[in-house]
């Protein structure tokens, strides 16, 4: 997968190199480049920057330097949808990864100060994403968090590919509760069905057990949520025993 990321601060993109995005990029699995704004700004001074009409508090980014950097890195990849990271864009999730990871090469502009010229988004801009409602100094971390959740589902970037299809909110539901070594710590205990090596039985556990968290941190997330016949079963058993177990410990 291909990303061209336009940025004033390509530098903070280092960070991708450590872990697995770092190992997928030494394997050529994913790829990015880099065009800074800056390089394509038309004065002596490098300004990529200015005043905003009608006054108000900051400085918008110019269209002309940002326009010509978009056109640079369309000329390496023709085909790449361009992306504008802001906090007005879609909200970006589990689902929007896996669909964009779909488009193989996407081209991210990373906004500063108070956003870019309006002109340059109708003209330029074919997506607008945001990764949450709250604001950031500027686009380059919103950039690389969709980075490193796409990256995750290029084939070979994660070496079990499985669990990517189980990770939290891959199925829609929250992840269930994790455990290894020791069996023991702090006085508590790895659940008995997960040392039994019963599969099935494992496998229903983790699914009530995701059911149950979700209904419990996020219920909003079983809204959205058409359950099986088997999952209802489970989420229904999950929630007397939770009841039970919370009226036990008021006596």
């Amino acid at each position: 997968m291909w990303f061209g990321i336009i940025s004033l601060f390509p530098e903070v993109f280092q960070s991708l190199q450590a872990g697995i995005t770092g190992r997928a990029i030494k394997n050529n699995l994913i790829q990015m480049d880099f065009w800074n704004p800056r390089d394509f700004a038309q004065d002596k001074h490098k300004t990529v920057d200015d005043n905003p009409y009608g006054g108000g508090p900051g400085m918008v980014m110019m269209a002309e330097p940002l326009q010509a950097a978009i056109k640079a890195a369309k000329t390496a990849r023709p085909e790449a949808t361009v992306i504008y990271l802001s906090p007005q864009g879609r909200q970006f999730n589990q689902e929007a990864a896996e669909d964009l990871a779909k488009q193989k090469n996407l081209i991210f502009l990373a906004g500063r100060y108070e956003g870019i010229d309006e002109r340059l988004i109708e003209q330029e801009i074919d997506e607008e994403w945001s990764i949450g409602d709250y604001i950031l100094t500027g686009g380059e971390l919103a950039a690389m968090v969709m980075i490193d959740a796409l990256a995750r589902f290029v084939p070979g970037v994660v070496g079990d590919e499985d669990s990517v299809k189980q990770d939290s909110l891959a199925t829609g539901l929250l992840k269930y509760p994790q455990f290894t070594r020791p069996e023991s710590f702090m006085g508590k205990t790895v659940p008995d069905i997960l040392l039994s090596g019963h599969h099935q039985q494992i496998d229903r556990w983790r699914l009530k057990a995701s059911l149950g968290r979700t209904w419990l941190r996020r219920p909003d997330l079983l809204a959205k949520k058409r359950l099986s016949d088997q999952e209802l079963v489970l989420l229904t058993e999950f929630i007397e025993e939770f009841l039970q177990n919370n009226a036990r410990k008021s006596l």
